[in-house]
């Protein structure tokens, strides 16, 4: 049984590079949301086993929809995704319960291996 993935990114051809790079990993990518707030609703409805979950985004960011997401499961998996320079939100982040980080432009090999640490 593939490990399942929920992708959140605002950008559709950002979520298209992640799935991606998951499917040819042998990841199954069972959803995605495009901000927070549709993250804490699909998380609820299909509890993927790991979360990738970018910073900035419209209507809900990321570490907002990361810290509502753990009050719904406190075991919650979530690597968060962010551009270049965004530092110090990748510490709140981290503070906030994000497992790992990743950056954009994605790396293919960077990104399995963030989550291969996180859930094998």
């Amino acid at each position: 049984m593939g490990k399942r993935i929920l992708i959140v990114d605002d950008a559709a051809f950002m979520r298209m590079m992640i799935r991606d790079i998951l499917t040819k990993n042998g990841y199954e990518v069972v959803g995605e949301a495009q901000d927070g707030i549709q993250a804490i609703e699909r998380y609820k409805e299909l509890q993927p086993d790991l979360v990738t979950m970018d910073i900035t985004m419209p209507e809900m960011d990321g570490i907002t929809a990361l810290k509502e997401i753990r009050k719904v499961d406190a075991n919650a998996k979530v690597i968060m995704c962010s551009a270049m320079g965004q530092q110090a939100m990748v510490i709140d982040a981290i503070q906030a319960g994000a497992k790992d980080f990743i950056v954009k432009p994605f790396q293919a090999d960077r990104v399995i291996e963030a989550i291969k640490k996180t859930i094998g």
